[in-house]
């Protein structure tokens, strides 16, 4: 596992708003791979329909704290407008002000970096915004080395 260290896991960036659309659902922590692969193969099938494109990497975002289970929408980020459906949400990633993490590694080590940032917010104490997200980068889709996926980990600030 290895992460952005330019003065410690993360780096502060700025943020433009972006549209997400995704299958949103509250579902167990584990196993999660499951329920991404149908989230994410929804998502695109639905925005073809409409004619539209995945405008950037997979996400799955966050909302809240997650406990033995998580509320979670898994999709893709669009440039232009799109109507949500029965399968899909439209969803609002926000702008501003974050603290990112860049993940390198198999999605079993990502625990680690979470770590690593945590305890860096702790300390900062930083005022953070209720949901977060992941990118997946570089995945199974296009990298069979699990050693050299990598994953954005994005917190944004209040």
């Amino acid at each position: 596992m290895r992460c952005r260290r330019p003065g410690g896991p993360h780096e502060r960036v700025e943020l433009e708003p972006r549209t997400l659309v995704g299958v949103h659902e509250t579902i167990k922590m584990t196993p999660m791979s499951e329920f991404m692969g149908r989230a994410f193969g929804t998502a695109a099938a639905e925005l073809g329909k409409q004619g539209a494109f995945p405008a950037g990497p997979p996400i799955s975002m966050y909302h809240g704290m997650p406990t033995d289970t998580v509320d979670v929408t898994a999709g893709f980020p669009v440039a232009h407008p799109v109507t949500p459906t029965p399968l899909v949400v439209v969803e609002t990633l926000p702008g501003g002000p974050a603290i990112e993490a860049i993940h390198t590694g198999s999605y079993d080590t990502l625990t680690q970096t979470y770590g690593e940032l945590s305890t860096w917010l702790l300390e900062q104490k930083l005022d953070l915004a209720p949901d977060m997200w992941e990118e997946c980068l570089v995945g199974p889709d296009t990298e069979p080395d699990p050693a050299k996926w990598q994953t954005r980990i994005v917190f944004p600030l209040r």
